[in-house]
């Protein structure tokens, strides 16, 4: 059985993974190990605390803070969202998905919170990006991998995807990323703040997670890591430094992949899921709540459809919940998710278990890299 420090350093030293910080937990018994460096260079070596950019594994904490406004009351799942967004009162669908961007009908019915939450609202990545209405998603709204300082504020870009139309109608399919966004301008308009202070405020606050935000203080920039993607001769390219996009607080905080955190912070978070919804005796989250989020809410035609990236998962509220053990780190109702920055962050609520992995090396595509299977198969005999 190879240990955890094992499996990181053999990545690490075969390239071209910079390094890796790594948790795996259940119940009290926790592990972590750190290997590598923040830099390819070599010169900065990585730390427990070392920040790092989170992508889509936030995108359970934007679906809790959703989930905390409807424990409040000021929403509902089955609200329309024209309400709050009256962008997207009325919004239209493409006649076909390969059809023509101007050949639409009205969607049948109103969006609502639970369609933002299932991803199942209209507006998504399918396993074919060459859709037309797909591509404006990438072209207009700048989805795809984060670039926080290159997005339009909320409100240019609610503006601008009330002019895409869907690519199926409300409730029909499983689309992914786009939701998570508009969960972001969602809770800031119900809640009448922004939403980094909404965050702040109800969860981040609570948890302790003092590292976890839209940006990094100047102050901690030097426990940021180096960005990168695989460079086409097999090195690295260097997507973004310590002081680049993450350096300031950006136009659009980006509920979808938009966090830096750091692995006790994510643990902090895990653990509230783990004691459905608790905090040393506060309650965050009604286990209502937690159990919605951690349910699978898919027909099997949904999870077949989005295969490309669930690999035939569910989908909770934020994040996929395996259905069945179909692989040696599949547990039936882990629930947690991937991102594209190269992390990876699940629950097992049966066992008590928390797996978190952090890396700095962009993924190629929606299938997790050997990295992270190794990574699950290592915790999964923890």
């Amino acid at each position: 059985m190879t240990n955890l420090y094992d499996t990181l350093a053999t990545h690490v030293s075969k390239g071209p993974v910079p390094g890796a910080v790594a948790l795996m937990a259940r119940g009290d018994r926790v592990e972590v190990q750190v290997v590598g460096s923040a830099d390819a260079a070599g010169t900065s070596p990585l730390t427990r605390d070392s920040i790092f950019r989170i992508a889509s594994i936030g995108k359970p904490m934007t679906a809790a803070a959703v989930m905390m406004l409807v424990d409040d009351g000021l929403i509902a799942l089955d609200d329309p969202i024209g309400r709050w967004l009256p962008e997207l009162a009325s919004p239209t669908v493409v006649r076909t998905p390969a059809g023509p961007v101007d050949d639409v009908v009205p969607a049948a019915r109103a969006i609502t919170v639970a369609d933002l939450l299932t991803f199942r609202a209209g507006y998504g990545f399918p396993s074919d990006f060459s859709l037309p209405a797909v591509g404006l998603l990438f072209s207009e709204l700048k989805q795809g991998p984060p670039q926080p300082q290159l997005t339009a504020p909320p409100d240019a870009w609610m503006a601008t995807l009330a002019g895409i139309p869907l690519l199926h109608q409300p409730g029909e399919a499983w689309l992914y990323n786009t939701c998570s966004d508009i969960q972001g301008v969602l809770i800031a308009r119900v809640a009448g703040r922004p939403l980094p202070d909404f965050l702040s405020e109800r969860l981040f606050e609570p948890l302790g997670m003092t590292d976890t935000g839209f940006a990094v203080p100047a102050g901690e920039l030097g426990r940021f890591t180096d960005y990168y993607r695989s460079g086409p001769a097999g090195g690295l390219d260097l997507v973004d430094a310590p002081d680049g996009q993450w350096s300031s607080l950006p136009a659009f905080p980006s509920g979808a992949g938009g966090l830096v955190s750091t692995v006790d912070d994510l643990h902090a978070f895990a653990r509230l899921l783990l004691a459905d919804g608790t905090v040393d005796g506060h309650r965050l989250l009604s286990s209502a709540s937690v159990r919605q989020m951690t349910t699978d809410h898919l027909t099997p035609s949904q999870r077949e459809a989005g295969r490309l990236f669930l690999e035939g998962q569910g989908w909770g509220f934020g994040g996929s919940v395996d259905v069945a053990a179909v692989d040696p780190w599949n547990v039936p109702g882990r629930y947690g998710w991937v991102g594209g920055t190269g992390t990876a962050a699940h629950v097992i609520p049966s066992t008590g278990g928390v797996t978190i992995l952090l890396g700095q090396l962009e993924m190629a595509g929606p299938t997790p890299p050997d990295l992270m299977r190794d990574f699950w198969r290592c915790a999964a005999a923890f």
